[in-house]
């Protein structure tokens, strides 16, 4: 019976040889799970950067819309604000006033640019003699040191940035050599392929001039240029999982770069009017038909306010007339009150129903 036996023992110990053989080393489980990674990053690299492109785009676009049907517009408008301007001091100017009503018509005129209803003048300040103001100040003195050692704090991590920016500057031009190093038009053994060539190196230039590594690596794999590494050496894989590990901290990098660029985009004036654009149009609402309309109301209102302080510069209306302020004025007031009653009772309905 051990004889018969002994030959499936040795088939088991033979498998269970084999089997420990083929299995994958941990350098082979971590290049893995680093190449996982690592294709990973790049998708979200290309759908951040895709999106990011785009919102630009719709950026340009929004702007270009908005300037072509506002212009006419508010050029006006800035016509109509210089003519306001001129005719109020011309008025402080030339008008025989006793003080107190010189006063009340200077008053009108701030109220007018402080309401943001005419642009705002230039006011001369006078000279403060800064050290005269501080000196000798202890609070002063403190929050200016505290101020230089933040300044000192900045510096600190201003310079950590930078070397961090230094080294993934190596690691893309280290790739960038080598792909040059294949794709150089001067390279080339026939023409076809130098104008291949060329475009590619087109490519190649562009996403080095941007520190896009990933646009880089694509291109490595699209074309399959990387280094060739000996699968059962595991020196040439703990090379190249060293490398990916290194590539996939500059592609951490770039893509929390695009996040926030993308959000530093959508936070401009520009950015809002993209995301206002897309929520008015949900709701079947044009927003630049809007946009006129909105110019074409502070066109009317100004245009009222510029011939109320001319009728006053040439007589037409009397001091107490004037004073009272432009009717356009007090209409919008009295809406303004309205709706802020017609929100308070709504409120405080809302608030004794529940």
């Amino acid at each position: 019976m051990s004889r018969k036996s002994s030959p499936t023992l040795k088939r088991t110990t033979s498998s269970t040889t084999a089997t420990t053989t083929l299995a994958p080393s941990q350098v082979h489980l971590r290049l893995e799970g680093l190449e996982i990674e690592h294709q990973k990053l790049l998708k979200q690299i290309k759908k951040k950067r895709t999106e990011l492109d785009k919102f630009i785009e719709q950026m340009r676009t929004v702007a270009t819309e908005v300037y072509g049907r506002a212009t006419p517009n508010i050029q006006k408008i800035a016509v109509i604000d210089k003519e306001i301007h001129a005719i109020f001091n011309e008025i402080l100017k030339n008008k025989k006033l006793n003080k107190q009503n010189k006063n009340k018509v200077e008053e009108i005129y701030r109220s007018l640019q402080y309401a943001e209803i005419i642009s705002p003048q230039p006011i001369e300040l006078e000279e403060i003699e800064i050290e005269e103001k501080f000196d000798g100040d202890e609070d002063f003195n403190e929050s200016n040191q505290s101020h230089q050692h933040y300044y000192y704090q900045s510096d600190t991590e201003a310079q950590s940035a930078s070397a961090s920016r230094s080294e993934s500057s190596k690691k893309i031009r280290h790739i960038f050599l080598r792909l040059a190093e294949v794709f150089h038009p001067d390279k080339a053994s026939d023409s076809e392929t130098q104008e291949r060539h060329t475009e590619i190196m087109k490519e190649i230039n562009r996403a080095y001039t941007e520190g896009d590594l990933a646009r880089l690596l694509e291109i490595e794999q699209q074309y399959q240029v990387g280094e060739q590494i000996d699968s059962s050496s595991e020196d040439d894989l703990s090379r190249k999982c060293l490398r990916i590990e290194q590539q996939n901290g500059v592609l951490k990098t770039q893509f929390e770069s695009l996040k926030k660029s993308l959000r530093e985009a959508k936070k401009t004036p520009q950015g809002g009017m993209v995301t206002d654009f897309r929520k008015f149009r949900k709701q079947g609402v044009e927003p630049l038909d809007t946009i006129t309309e909105q110019l074409e109301n502070q066109i009317n209102i100004i245009s009222q306010i510029r011939d109320y302080a001319q009728d006053f510069n040439q007589s037409k209306i009397s001091v107490k007339q004037f004073l009272q302020g432009p009717e356009i004025l007090r209409s919008l007031q009295q809406e303004m009150m309205d709706e802020l009653l017609e929100d308070m009772f709504d409120d405080f309905d809302r608030y004794v129903r529940y």
